[in-house]
């Protein structure tokens, strides 16, 4: 499948989903609400729906919401956790966690990010680095899938293919810290390493 073709099909699998489409109109109100700029959901809110649909594993609950945004203006983490608290009232039984990327840097120790899409440029496998956010709310005029809008600074094919990806703009023991603390090879068993990591 092409590009266009799997971004197509997450799309739908996204729109079919309950769960993330409700976290997604109440990260929408939010983002409104706050003025979060270049907002979106993160990590894996995407890539274990993909892992998951690919597995045959039927919808588990969302253990980890990851909303993302760029704002330099305002960089106090107090912020964020401000924001976190809002949408605990929205949804007191979604795990969100909030960060704003226009700091992120700081604790990477890079170059400071340009945008979302840029600081998830630097995430330590590729295929985490996937995300989406909903552009308008949905109405009569425009689908649900139409409103899903995707940001893969690394394409969808890895992804789609059920592999993980050392990103080389980060240290390699990231990676294989998060793989096994992750448990990732045991819980989807169908993932391969794309690298060689000898």
């Amino acid at each position: 499948m092409t590009e266009t073709e799997l971004a197509a099909l997450l799309r739908t699998w996204l729109s079919q989903d309950r769960g993330r489409m409700r976290a997604l109109e109440l990260a929408q109100q939010c983002a409104q609400m706050h003025t979060l700029p270049q907002w979106c959901l993160a990590a894996g809110f995407v890539r274990n729906l993909v892992w998951d649909k690919l597995h045959d594993i039927k919808q588990r609950p969302l253990n980890d919401i990851d909303l993302i945004y760029y704002c330099p203006l305002d960089t106090r983490p107090e912020r964020d956790r401000a924001i976190e608290a809002y949408l605990q009232t929205l949804a007191p039984d979604l795990p969100w966690s909030v960060k704003n990327q226009a700091r992120m840097h700081l604790n990477n120790q890079d170059n400071p990010y340009q945008s979302t899409h840029d600081a998830m440029c630097y995430w330590p496998e590729q295929e985490t680095a996937v995300a989406v956010y909903l552009e308008h709310m949905p109405n009569t005029e425009s689908s649900v899938v139409d409103n899903l809008q995707l940001i893969a600074p690394f394409g969808l094919s890895s992804l789609f293919a059920l592999q993980l990806t050392h990103n080389p703009k980060r240290a390699l023991a990231v990676f294989e810290q998060r793989i096994a603390t992750k448990n990732w090879l045991k819980q989807y068993p169908r993932l391969s390493l794309a690298n060689d990591l000898s």
